[in-house]
């Protein structure tokens, strides 16, 4: 590792080996050669010849073949020095390797031929394995949720106790949205067509002239390129450039996923503040340089941190898809180069760190029933009203009675400090005809629960089940965190 240079944290900290690779220069360069490929085997397919003779033999292409992996990155960067052009400097040096077919290598295109049809089959690849990490972390949390689904835990409303959840019904909540962002993800997926190659404004100009006017024979060249490429089909019009709103589509649902997993950061931050649960913490790790008894939820943190990088990072697309000019401008280039690999980058990182999250969170079942019975008995007023109504007693009476005593209980718990007394009050308050350990049966957590335990267990099995019985080749990851 070099030390006298910047080096992005995306790939130092963050992203995954995998990520780091689909967005690397040999994956670019070599999805490069395989285009060239395609488009010769097109041409070849489809007859282009010069006075009745082949322009394309089976040699020239089985030579371009031959050295499709082995690139030869320094011929490629001391031409590059020379004359400027990245996507001719590797038209020449795959030449160097290939002399036969030196001459027909990117016959008929233009640069965004492979240039943009290499950045739709990276962004594809790169989502596939965002789909495959997202699923992930909803089967992590389907376990966590089945698991606590039982647990009754206080809901908060603007961060007040409000009437009960359970533990795993709250995790449902963080599944209803990734679960959204994965239809998002997959709509994108099949959203996704190349390029193809038509030209320096789309026209198809040049292949009109190589194939002599044969308008049919031409529209047979996208569909063919991208079906060997894996692809459906190709945009069927363009300028030199497919649409950057494509970019900006596809930076939208990552922000979704930014935003759950920001959302589902803050809920866990707040819980370990609460000391109800709290993010995985490993034997040696040192939460404060100076507070050495802290546990700083710092992977927590370092998801919402990413999550803000990667909301803001979705401007990038948006703001080069509003001011292309025309057929093709060049002020989309820097810039597309730098967002959108470094969007999918952090991605990457968070999800690796939700799955990790999930993974490993801690509960602690009685620091959340001691925070249950302490603000349960404001909310089961209303039950032991009903009851000591049931006993004889006058609803209106028993409601101001509870009101008054509601208030006596409040004020001592916030103004003296002291343990919620309101169930101590009501006991001894005759109009209630109500002992104690009557009154502490009403306070039953799973009374309150409502059908939490019900919806988690049918969200469970409606819902999630079958997406993830449809996913099982891609479950079973782990993530490894680098820092």
């Amino acid at each position: 590792m070099s030390n006298d240079k910047y080096v992005s944290p995306l790939c130092e900290r963050y992203a995954s080996k995998e990520m780091q690779y689909i967005f690397s220069p040999d994956m670019k360069f070599k999805t490069w050669r395989k285009l060239w490929i395609a488009l010769a085997e097109t041409e070849y397919e489809l007859g282009l010849s010069e006075n009745g003779k082949p322009v394309i033999t089976k040699e020239q292409i089985d030579e371009l073949k031959a050295h499709a992996e082995d690139i030869n990155y320094d011929v490629a960067r001391e031409r590059e020095k020379l004359v400027r052009h990245d996507v001719m400097s590797h038209v020449y040096a795959y030449g160097k390797q290939c002399p036969n077919a030196a001459g027909i290598i990117h016959l008929g295109a233009t640069s965004c031929y492979v240039g943009d049809n290499t950045d739709v089959i990276v962004m594809t690849e790169a989502m596939k394995l965002v789909r495959k990490k997202l699923l992930n972390v909803i089967n992590e949390l389907a376990k966590f949720a089945d698991k606590y689904k039982n647990l009754p835990t206080l809901a908060f409303t603007h961060f007040q106790p409000a009437q009960p959840t359970t533990v795993g019904k709250r995790a449902t909540l963080w599944m209803e949205e990734l679960l959204l962002d994965l239809s998002d993800l997959e709509y994108m997926l099949g959203q996704q067509k190349l390029l193809g190659s038509k030209g320096t404004t789309g026209t198809q100009a040049s292949f009109l002239e190589l194939f002599n006017g044969d308008h049919e024979t031409i529209r047979k060249i996208d569909g063919m390129i991208a079906k060997k490429m894996g692809f459906e089909e190709c945009y069927p019009v363009s300028g030199q450039t497919y649409s950057r709103k494509v970019d900006t589509r596809i930076l939208n649902v990552l922000s979704g996923i930014a935003q759950s997993a920001h959302k589902f950061s803050n809920d866990i931050r707040l819980l370990q503040h609460l000391k109800q649960i709290e993010e995985p913490f490993e034997k040696n790790q040192i939460g404060s340089s100076a507070m050495a008894y802290k546990r700083n939820p710092m992977r927590s943190e370092r998801i919402a941190s990413l999550a803000n990088y990667v909301m803001v990072d979705a401007l990038n697309p948006a703001i080069t898809a509003a001011t292309q000019w025309f057929e093709r401008t060049l002020d989309d280039s820097a810039n597309k180069r730098i967002s959108v690999p470094e969007a999918f980058l952090a991605v990457d990182g968070i999800l690796d760190l939700y799955l990790n999250v999930v993974d490993g969170l801690v509960v602690y079942d009685k620091v959340i029933y001691q925070s249950f019975m302490k603000e349960i008995p404001f909310m089961a007023t209303e039950n032991i009203m009903m009851d000591a109504v049931k006993r004889g007693g006058n609803r209106q009476e028993l409601h101001e009675r509870i009101r008054e005593l509601s208030m006596e209980a409040g004020a001592a718990v916030k103004k003296e400090g002291k343990e919620n007394p309101l169930v101590d009050l009501i006991a001894a308050d005759p109009a209630f005809g109500m002992t104690k350990e009557e009154i502490v049966s009403i306070l039953e957590p799973k009374n309150f629960v409502g059908r939490a335990p019900q919806q988690t267990e049918e969200f469970l099995a409606e819902v999630v089940a079958p997406i993830l019985d449809a996913n099982k080749d891609v479950l079973g990851m782990t993530a490894e965190i680098n820092v």
